[in-house]
C-alpha cells in the first residue's frame, strides 16, 4: 500500500485561501503516477463526502458541485504529491481534509479509494 500524508490546513478567515498537500511514501512511492488521486472532507457528526479527484496523469479532473470552481486539484508526479487550492473558503468548508488513492477513474465514492492519508483539519471563521 501507498504512505499518504497531508499537510497544509490551518485556520483562516471566509474568503481566504488554503492549499493543501498530500505526499506518497512507501512501497509504491516510484508508482505514485499510476494512481487516481481524490481529496474528501468529513465535518463532525456527518460522512465523508468526496471533494475532487485527478487521473494518474493529470489529464482529467473531478469535481463536487459544492466547489463551484473555487478548489484545483493539480499534482506533481515527480514528486509523489497531490494538491488541492482552495480560493474563496466558507464556513461550510470547515472540515477534516483526505487524500486517498485509487485505481477507479475520476471516482466519487470513498469505497474505490484503497489508500488514506491521516487527514488535516481545515477551519473557516466568519
Amino acid at each position: 500500500q501507498v504512505q499518504l500524508v497531508e499537510s497544509g490546513g490551518g485556520l483562516v478567515q471566509v474568503g481566504g485561501s488554503l492549499r493543501l498537500s498530500c505526499t506518497a511514501s512507501g512501497r509504491t512511492f516510484s508508482t505514485f503516477s499510476s494512481y487516481t488521486m481524490g481529496w474528501f472532507r468529513q465535518a463532525p457528526g456527518k460522512e465523508r463526502e468526496f471533494v475532487a479527484a485527478i487521473n494518474r496523469r493529470g489529464g482529467s479532473t473531478y469535481y463536487a458541485a459544492f466547489v463551484k470552481g473555487r478548489f484545483t486539484i493539480s499534482r506533481d508526479n515527480a514528486k509523489n504529491t497531490v494538491y488541492l487550492q482552495m480560493n474563496i473558503l466558507k464556513p461550510e468548508d470547515t472540515a477534516g481534509y483526505y487524500c486517498a488513492a485509487s485505481g477507479v477513474v475520476g471516482s466519487r465514492w470513498s469505497s474505490d479509494y484503497d489508500d488514506w492519508g491521516q487527514g488535516t483539519q481545515v477551519t473557516v471563521s466568519s
